[in-house]
């Protein structure tokens, strides 16, 4: 398999997961945070599988695989906020740290949007992993896919 048919199988492989996240949210699971951190490496990846399929460089593909390490690091981070392993950020996460800047009229506010999705709550998961989890992993055979597209012929 040459460089430009990996490119575009990596690529591919983005739009897939871009697309599953826009399915899930369709069903009704709204997107947190961190989810949405996410999605923007994929679309960089999906944006680099055209270039790439024009002009197969090598360049083109380390960028594909930055990309795809990118979310997928993005994918581990957020996994291990959900299972609680580390601090997630407190602007989505449920440490209450961020209630020191609200007035006493917004504490006691009962507008509170029904699609608020914290960063450390599981929504989703299957065989134990949740979105995040599953899209740390299959980020990375992404990474693999986009790292072997830059040592291929272009052909």
């Amino acid at each position: 398999m040459n460089r430009r048919h990996l490119i575009l199988m990596a690529a591919g492989g983005s739009a897939l997961l871009l697309g599953g996240a826009f399915l899930f949210q369709s069903l009704g699971y709204a997107p947190c945070t961190m989810c949405l951190w996410q999605r923007w490496p994929h679309a960089i990846a999906i944006v680099l599988g055209v270039v790439g399929y024009l002009w197969p460089r090598a360049v083109v593909a380390v960028l594909g695989a930055l990309a795809a390490f990118a979310t997928a690091a993005i994918g581990v981070f957020h996994a291990g906020v959900e299972w609680k392993f580390w601090p997630g950020p407190s602007s989505c996460t449920g440490g209450g740290s961020s209630l020191s800047g609200l007035s006493g009229s917004d504490l006691l506010s009962t507008d509170i949007p029904e699609t608020l999705v914290m960063c450390d709550e599981i929504v989703w998961q299957l065989f134990g992993l949740s979105m995040a989890g599953w899209n740390a992993l299959l980020s990375f055979a992404l990474v693999a896919l986009w790292i072997a597209a830059a040592t291929r012929p272009a052909r």
